[in-house]
C-alpha cells in the first residue's frame, strides 16, 4: 500500500510519499497549487505504483484552500482521507516530545498516520455533496439573515414616513405594499396619487386580492397621516425594498439548488419526518455530514453544543445548567427549529 500525506497552504502544498514497509519512496517535496502541481503529485503517484487502489492520499481539513486539490485527487480515482487538523496535531506530539511543527514535518505525519490504520474514513461523492449542500445552507442561512435586517428597516422607514399604512395590512413584508412603496415612498406620494393608479397597482400585485377599495383606504389614512415628508428616507426606502426583492430572488435560487441536490444525490429519509423541510433537513444533513461518526444522540448534541454546560465548585452544584453553545452554530439553529416544527406536526413529540 502507498501513503501520500499532503500538508495543504494558500500557495503551495508540502507532499511525502512512503510505502506500507515504512521505505520512502519520495521525501518531502513541495508543489504549486495549480494545475502544473498537481499533475506533478499524480506523475509521481503513478510513478510508485501502478494500481491506483493501493493509494491511500491524506490531507488536512483547510477549508477552501484544498477543495480544488481534493476534486483534482477523487477525478484522479485516488482513495481520499481529510482528517482533522487537532488530529494531525495530537498525533505528531505522541510521536515526538519535541516541539517541531513545520509543513513537511506535517505532510509526513499524515502519511504515518494513514499507515497506523487510525479507523480514518474516506472521503467520498457522498461527503462532496455534503460539502456542497453545507456551502448552500450556510449561503442562504446568510443572505436569510441579511434579508430579515434589511425588513426591519424597512419596518422602521415605514414608520417616520407612513406609520398609519401597518394597521391596514396582515404584515408590510408582502409583495403590494412593496409595489406601493416601490412607487409611492411615503404618505404624501401615496395622498396624492391617482385612484386609477393606486387600484391597479394594488390589484396586479396582489392577484386581485386588493382594488378599488383597498386603494380608497390607503389614500384616506395617507391624507391624514402623521408621517413625515423626508425624500432622503423615501429614497433609501425604495433603495431598501429593492435589496430586498434581489436578496428573495436569490435565496430562491439557492433553495432550488438544495432541493436538487437533496432529491438527486442524497436521498435521505430526514424529509419523512413530519415538519422537517428541504431547508431544514438539508441543513442538519449538512453539518453533520457522516451520522455513522456519532455513537449516539447525545453526541451529535455534544457536537453541535446544546449540551448542558457542568459547573462544580465545593459544595455548589448547578441546578439550572445552559446549553455549552459550542460547535456549529447552523446545526445549533437547524435541531432547535426543527424540534419546535416536529413537536408542532408531530402530537407524539408534542405531547412528550
Amino acid at each position: 500500500m502507498i501513503y501520500v500525506g499532503i500538508d495543504v497552504a494558500k500557495d503551495k502544498h508540502d507532499c511525502f510519499i512512503t510505502n506500507s514497509d515504512g521505505e520512502v519512496l519520495f521525501k518531502s517535496f513541495t508543489i504549486l497549487n495549480n494545475r502544473e502541481g498537481f499533475e506533478a503529485l499524480f506523475q509521481r503517484v503513478e510513478s510508485v505504483s501502478d494500481d491506483l487502489t493501493k493509494v491511500k492520499v491524506g490531507l488536512e481539513a483547510t477549508g477552501h484552500y484544498s477543495y480544488n486539490l481534493l476534486g483534482f485527487l477523487l477525478d484522479k480515482g485516488l482513495t481520499t482521507y481529510v482528517i482533522n487538523p487537532l488530529h494531525t496535531n495530537l498525533y505528531r506530539k505522541s510521536l515526538s516530545l519535541r516541539k517541531t511543527k513545520t509543513d513537511k514535518v506535517d505532510s509526513r505525519t499524515i502519511a504515518t498516520m494513514m499507515m497506523s490504520d487510525m479507523n480514518l474514513k474516506s472521503y467520498s461523492d457522498t461527503s462532496y455533496h455534503n460539502e456542497e449542500l453545507k456551502s448552500l445552507t450556510r449561503y442562504r442561512f446568510d443572505k436569510v439573515k441579511e434579508r430579515a435586517k434589511l425588513k426591519s428597516s424597512v419596518s422602521r422607514l415605514i414608520c417616520i414616513l407612513f406609520p398609519e399604512l401597518e394597521k391596514l395590512v396582515p404584515t408590510l413584508h408582502i409583495a403590494s405594499v412593496y409595489a406601493l412603496l416601490s412607487e409611492f415612498p411615503s404618505a404624501d406620494a401615496v395622498a396624492n396619487a391617482h385612484l386609477t393608479r393606486l387600484s391597479n397597482l394594488l390589484s396586479e400585485s396582489s392577484k386581485g386580492r386588493y382594488g378599488k377599495d383597498t386603494a380608497v383606504m390607503f389614500r384616506d389614512a395617507a391624507r391624514s397621516s402623521i408621517g413625515s415628508h423626508m425624500p432622503a428616507k423615501s429614497l433609501e426606502l425604495k433603495h431598501t425594498i429593492k435589496l430586498i426583492q434581489e436578496l428573495t430572488a436569490e435565496i430562491d435560487e439557492i433553495e432550488a439548488a438544495i432541493k436538487r441536490i437533496m432529491d438527486e444525490e442524497i436521498q435521505s429519509p430526514i424529509l419523512t419526518i413530519p415538519g422537517i423541510s428541504y431547508r431544514m433537513g438539508a441543513m442538519i444533513l449538512a453539518e453533520i455530514g457522516d451520522f455513522s461518526r456519532f455513537d449516539s444522540a447525545d453526541k451529535i448534541l455534544a457536537y453541535a453544543g446544546m449540551s448542558p454546560s457542568t459547573y462544580q465548585s465545593g459544595q455548589l452544584d448547578n441546578c439550572y445548567s445552559h446549553m455549552e453553545k459550542r460547535g456549529s452554530r447552523y446545526l445549533r439553529y437547524a435541531l432547535y427549529n426543527a424540534t419546535k416544527y416536529v413537536c408542532h406536526w408531530d402530537k407524539s413529540f408534542g405531547a412528550y
